[in-house]
């Protein structure tokens, strides 16, 4: 369920269609069957106006739930490409041989950081998360070495280091995978249908149906592709651009 909601353009195309259509089922099935009179036109007024503003709620909290989401990928980002730096710097704190290798794999663990954040298939991203995980053991053990030889507080700030580097990656890893939960997004979906449903049923002008059918649905559709695309980490037109890591790799080259 999850690879829908990574697809924005999936979402906008299948949430027009199943609006437009809930809206069309309110006004030919439900409508023929019993249409509203003037007593009860008010009445349908005020629960029609109190679902669409528990609507709107929904999709502002949903809205704000993308947006700190994507906030807090960008900041781990910056965080990530700190502590890389950081420690390229600490690793002068090591025997000059340890530190050329440390400098070396912190290199080639920096471009697979890059690849992660541009990287779009599955595949490609897999191999990433395999050399990631090779160079994270292999930089462990560049720092760790010096100072099981050596156990002083100077070598010991490059190990601190090493160790914010590799949680960096690890919180990273988390907010990527820190979305908005399938219920919220089908308690938005079923009071979408809802809504939709009571607009069509509500309809007064033979004329202006089939356009006002359309409005609502769309503006809906919208609103839920812009809130996946920022929710999608990897999909979409709305990325996560890793600018700071792509800075500290021309820094150490």
């Amino acid at each position: 369920m999850n690879e829908l909601f990574d697809n924005p353009f999936l979402v906008f195309g299948l949430s027009f269609a199943a609006l437009y259509l809930s809206a069309w089922i309110g006004k030919v099935l439900i409508r023929t069957r019993r249409a509203l009179d003037d007593e009860s036109r008010q009445d349908f007024g005020v629960v029609l106006a109190g679902t669409l503003t528990l609507l709107g709620l929904i999709i502002g909290f949903s809205f704000s739930m993308a947006i700190s989401r994507y906030d807090q990928r960008k900041n781990y980002e910056e965080s990530e490409a700190n502590a890389i730096g950081t420690e390229y710097l600490r690793a002068d704190l090591l025997p000059a041989e340890d530190a050329a290798k440390v400098r070396a794999l912190l290199r080639k663990y920096l471009d697979q950081r890059v690849l992660f954040y541009t990287t779009r298939g599955e595949e490609q991203l897999r191999l990433i998360d395999a050399q990631t995980d090779q160079l994270a053991a292999a930089l462990w053990s560049a720092v760790r070495a010096p100072a099981q030889a050596q156990p002083t507080p100077i070598v010991a700030l490059a190990v601190s280091g090493m160790n914010d580097v590799l949680n960096s990656q690890g919180y990273t890893q988390a907010a990527w995978w820190n979305r908005i939960p399938l219920a919220a997004w089908a308690l938005m979906i079923a009071i979408a249908v809802f809504c939709n449903a009571m607009i069509g049923y509500s309809l007064r002008s033979p004329q202006s149906r089939s356009l006002l059918l359309l409005w609502l649905p769309l503006v809906l559709s919208i609103a839920f592709f812009l809130i996946a695309d920022i929710d999608s980490a990897r999909r979409g037109m709305i990325h996560v651009l890793p600018l700071n890591l792509m800075s500290v790799a021309r820094t150490l080259s």
